[in-house]
């Protein structure tokens, strides 16, 4: 498993860096796992946050490179710390002592092998919640069937299906070939199961996330979902976009002139519109979002308390370890 980072062919990058040997690939690391912050999250869907909030593990580094990144600070600048397979293993167990119903792993599409290893050794040791694959969905199958036997739930990007806009703000033209066969290989391996409680401890979620002046590809998305998902998945569309100051991709790079700039949160009517696509394709197993224009989304991992009080608690921090919550 570790010989797939070096060279490394993990995802459809395919860059080929040798990252055992200490260089860092198209997501900026190396084989080293880095974590930025650990939390008991509120914020995601309520089948996944639950009573107890949602054990997440934000990992540093990241095989796209979206302009809008909320997490930029970690997926783009290189926010961590690298921590031992011990440390990894404690951390799991310390997020399922403090109440977590899951483990959520964010955005770890590069650091797969690590990341089997770790939840295969914390489930030796008594991890027993579910285990979440947070990610883009810019990912191969034969990279996600390293992490199938540990992974009870997929919460799954589906950003788009136009490569035009892949290629314009996720740099990745193919980010459309490669998210469908990931989701659908992901719809194959669980199945939507949830306790008494209606708590999701098995199965996929799909997010969407509404952007600004690019409706067409939202309802490209819906049908989608509609056509290929539907009775297999949940969705949850997201109407959270917020512009990030200080984001790599604001300042241009590549440039982004003329309209769909991204510079604007979703309009009401743009909002109404995607409402009525959900009706015309008859999607009703999900969630979607109250459209409330709030930069509160947006978090800070150089603080210990990356989000609002409101929607997180944290755990552990990169520089300042677990503070009060469980000692050095």
């Amino acid at each position: 498993m570790q010989t797939r980072y070096s060279p490394c062919t993990l995802c459809p990058r395919n860059c080929g860096a040798d990252r055992l040997g200490g260089k860092t690939g198209y997501c900026k690391e190396t084989a080293a796992l880095r974590i930025a912050a650990a939390t008991i999250h509120r914020g995601e869907e309520p089948p996944i946050t639950g009573s107890g909030g949602s054990g997440t593990i934000f990992i540093s580094g990241c095989n796209l490179g979206c302009r809008f990144c909320q997490n930029y600070q970690i997926s783009q600048e290189g926010l961590g710390k690298a921590l031992s397979p011990e440390a990894f293993v404690r951390l799991c167990l310390v997020l399922q002592e403090e109440g977590a119903e899951n483990i959520n792993l964010v955005t770890g599409s590069h650091a797969v092998p690590a990341l089997a290893a770790g939840i295969t050794a914390a489930r030796s040791q008594g991890l027993s919640i579910p285990v979440l694959w947070n990610s883009s969905a810019y990912e191969l199958p034969s990279t996600l069937s390293l992490m199938e036997s540990v992974l009870d739930l997929y919460l799954p990007d589906l950003k788009t299906l136009d490569p035009a806009l892949g290629a314009r703000f996720f740099h990745a033209s193919d980010y459309p070939e490669h998210a469908q066969k990931s989701i659908l290989w992901m719809l194959e391996k669980r199945p939507l199961r949830f306790t008494g409680a209606h708590r999701l401890v098995s199965g996929v979620l799909i997010r969407h996330l509404v952007l600004p002046d690019y409706l067409e590809s939202t309802k490209t998305v819906l049908q989608w979902f509609a056509e290929k998902a539907q009775g297999k998945a949940l969705l949850s569309v997201m109407m959270q976009y917020t512009p990030v100051p200080g984001a790599p991709g604001e300042t241009g790079n590549p440039p982004n002139p003329g309209p769909g700039k991204l510079d604007r949160y979703v309009h009401t009517q743009e909002y109404e519109q995607v409402l009525a696509w959900l009706d015309a394709f008859a999607i009703t197993e999900g969630f979607y979002q109250e459209l409330v224009p709030d930069t509160g989304w947006i978090p800070d991992f150089s603080r210990f308390q990356p989000f609002s009080s409101d929607l997180s608690r944290s755990v552990w921090h990169w520089k300042e370890g677990y503070g009060a919550i469980a000692g050095p």
